[in-house]
């Protein structure tokens, strides 16, 4: 009996012994992706937490064949350099925001913030979504040598002041940090004085009064920023930016991904912008809450105020818009928000 056997084990232990090697083959040969990724936000602010979550997530999801090397604060680079820094290797991803790139292409602008042209993150991510807006982005990106790969965006940013911010008129005089691009434009033309410089930079200028406010981020962001032990006034609900950070890869590394990987890192970004939306309405909530306990002033704008900053927006994008580029790009958000009923 054990004799007739005897063939059959064999067999059935060369089998296992080949399924063993192929698997054993198949592990150490699995494709590995190795990113190095800069974003501008420290550790300490909410979406610096949340930038390591999505880190941890698309290496728990890759079963560890994604691997990344992240920089916060913009340890390489400085925030606006970061997408040069990515196309031309010295990174290899991009984690800051498009509106940095603006002196490149105007087009920048409308591939991250229409500055009061979207209500909610929500509006904002069914464009890229469903509007067509992935390809879109990507006849500006892909021209750069980059590929985008998607948003997060933590809702309307809130202003912080060492003087009130009540309204347009407020606004005269004002020396205020301001990212690059469309924002330094419309708060000009509402008299204000913009002055560009990094995330960084803006805690030392406003101790220094160097600056009377900040365009920085959202009030959670903004606590995390250390602004309110400066500046005493602020804005919420905000409404003047809702700046999408986004992901965007150095084009020659995107095409050597593995299918799967892409796939990974597309899904990943948009699991990161729905938690990063809701975490930020959940906490702006409880900040507001925590500041007006502090003895921070937040000033709600009437209708009529934000009537007319909007109006100075929109007068903004035509002014902006000067490249065939960025006119597509506005042009297809605008359909968008009519379609949506949220302009006229």
């Amino acid at each position: 009996m054990y004799k007739a056997l005897k063939p059959a084990i064999k067999l059935a232990t060369a089998s296992v012994a080949t399924v063993a090697f192929a698997f054993a083959a198949g592990t150490a040969t699995a494709a590995e992706t190795k990113l190095r990724i800069q974003t501008h936000f420290s550790t300490e602010t909410l979406s610096g937490q949340m930038a390591a979550e999505f880190i941890d997530d698309i290496s728990a999801m890759s079963n560890g064949e994604i691997q990344v090397e992240m920089f916060y604060s913009s340890a390489v680079v400085k925030s606006a350099e970061t997408f040069d820094a990515a196309a031309t290797g010295i990174l290899d991803c991009d984690m800051t925001g498009g509106a940095y790139q603006t002196g490149k292409n105007p087009a920048f602008q409308f591939a991250g913030d229409l500055l009061g042209g979207y209500q909610n993150p929500y509006q904002q991510m069914a464009w890229l979504i469903h509007g067509d807006g992935y390809a879109k982005v990507n006849d500006l990106y892909n021209a750069h040598n980059m590929e985008f790969v998607g948003w997060w965006i933590p809702g309307p940013e809130s202003l912080s002041s060492t003087k009130p911010i009540r309204n347009v008129e407020d606004f005269k005089n004002w020396k205020f940090r301001s990212p690059p691009g469309m924002a330094t434009l419309v708060f000009k033309n509402l008299g204000a004085s913009p002055i560009v410089m990094d995330f960084n930079e803006i805690f030392t200028a406003l101790e220094s009064g160097i600056i009377d406010g900040a365009d920085a981020a959202n009030l959670t962001n903004n606590v995390g920023l250390g602004l309110y032990d400066i500046a005493e006034h602020t804005n919420y609900p905000g409404f003047h930016s809702m700046p999408a950070d986004h992901l965007a890869c150095r084009k020659d590394v995107w095409d050597g991904m593995p299918d799967s990987h892409k796939a990974i890192l597309k899904v990943g970004m948009q699991a990161l912008a729905l938690r990063n939306a809701t975490a930020n309405e959940v906490k702006n909530a409880q900040t507001a809450k925590d500041l007006r306990a502090k003895g921070v002033n937040l000033y709600e704008w009437s209708p009529e105020e934000l009537a007319k900053y909007r109006d100075a927006v929109q007068q903004g994008w035509t002014e902006f818009a000067t490249t065939p580029e960025a006119k597509a790009l506005l042009e297809s958000h605008i359909s968008f928000l009519k379609d949506l009923g949220a302009m006229k």
